[in-house]
């Protein structure tokens, strides 16, 4: 490979970790073609970038970022392809799916600005959060206790315009 092509895939690879806020990084070399294009489906329709690149050139589209990423330097060995997505979980929630199978398998991610090393994290993973979920969440918390200042103030002012109207009449 000339040194001009590797540049190219290098700045491809940069361009890519700053597209996206989250990445995966895995291992699928023991998938045959038509389990490799089942699990490019897949990840397409869940809007995950599957990208099979060599460690070295991702490592260098690393140390070209001005984040920090050395903490995944060491599982960089073996067979490594990337996926990009910006739903924190969705990737884990898909190498949970294919677990039986072992592949693929999860070497390392990057998520919501921590680093998550070896297959063990990925249940830590899967149970994150997504932007929109936590958004889910934080809405319902400030609605109960609003419904039940509401509702409270429904009943009570009944109660006080009964008793306004008895003191009126009398």
């Amino acid at each position: 490979m000339k040194k001009e092509d590797k540049k190219q895939i290098i700045e491809q690879i940069a361009a890519n970790l700053q597209e996206y806020e989250n990445f995966y990084l895995t291992d699928i070399a023991t998938l045959n073609a038509a389990k490799t294009s089942n699990l490019r489906r897949e990840c397409s329709k869940q809007g995950i970038k599957l990208v099979v690149v060599k460690n070295t050139l991702l490592q260098k589209a690393f140390e070209s970022l001005e984040r920090d990423y050395s903490e995944l330097y060491p599982i960089l060995k073996g067979n490594t392809a990337i996926m990009f997505s910006n739903v924190a979980n969705t990737p884990a929630k898909l190498i949970d799916k294919y677990k039986a199978d072992k592949v693929p398998a999860l070497k390392g991610a990057y998520v919501q600005e921590s680093f998550f090393i070896g297959g063990n994290t990925l249940q830590d993973l899967v149970n994150i959060k997504s932007k929109t979920e936590l958004i889910g969440d934080v809405i319902t918390l400030l609605q109960s206790p609003a419904k039940n200042v509401i509702s409270a103030l429904q009943s009570g002012g009944n109660t006080i315009h009964g008793v306004l109207k008895t003191l009126s009449e009398r």
